[in-house]
């Protein structure tokens, strides 16, 4: 088994941990990453944006002027897309975005992911990660301490409000746990930092 050193919330360590080389040891199956982070990115729109077709703005019933015999070029109705106020040629319409994919394929790509961060050194262990109070302070000299200096994502084994709005002001910086994220969060991040007891979790939950 892989072995990854746990530090405090002051970045010294405090012990050792081990952890399933079938989750955090895997080898990294980047097709099945980008997958996941089209799905991710895909499955955030909306698809709701809609244009009127000619046939469907209001008006336009009687032909400008007559066929012939004008000098101008033919007209069939003002709400042609060439006219202002018209409708539009090939617009958007509504539409599903949606990406689908299957529990062994998010399964590999969350397994991918969490490797690649251990791999990369990239991820820290924290014994405990709490807080007594609503202190931006507390939790920015803990990520300063471990080494997060930018994108970081924290993962608590339960919700903690203290950690979570201690947490919120600090730009670049989002907390979730452990059964709540997904491989892109991993990804988007730049130091992924996880309670020890959190780590602990997700083995038993994707030990079955």
């Amino acid at each position: 088994m892989a072995v990854i050193k746990v530090v405090d919330m002051n970045g010294k360590a405090v012990g050792e941990m081990e952890l399933s080389d079938a989750i955090f040891a895997a080898n990294v199956n980047e097709s099945v990453l980008h997958t996941a982070v089209k799905a991710y990115l895909a499955n955030q729109r909306q698809g709701t944006q809609s244009t009127l077709t000619r046939t469907e703005v209001s008006g336009g019933g009687k032909k400008p002027w007559k066929q012939k015999g004008t000098g101008r070029a033919r007209q069939g109705s003002t709400r042609a897309p060439q006219w202002t106020h018209g409708g539009v040629a090939l617009g958007p319409k509504p539409r599903e975005y949606r990406v689908t994919m299957n529990k062994k394929e998010k399964r590999i790509a969350m397994f991918s992911a969490l490797s690649s961060k251990v791999a990369a050194g990239e991820m820290v262990v924290v014994d405990k990660i709490a807080a007594t109070e609503y202190k931006t302070a507390t939790m920015a000299a803990m990520l300063k301490a471990v080494g997060a200096d930018k994108k970081s994502l924290v993962i608590l084994p339960a919700v903690d409000q203290y950690v979570v709005k201690s947490c919120a002001n600090i730009e670049g910086v989002r907390t979730t746990v452990y059964n709540s994220f997904s491989a892109y969060d991993v990804l988007n991040c730049n130091t992924l930092i996880v309670a020890k007891e959190a780590v602990e979790k997700i083995q038993e939950v994707y030990a079955k």
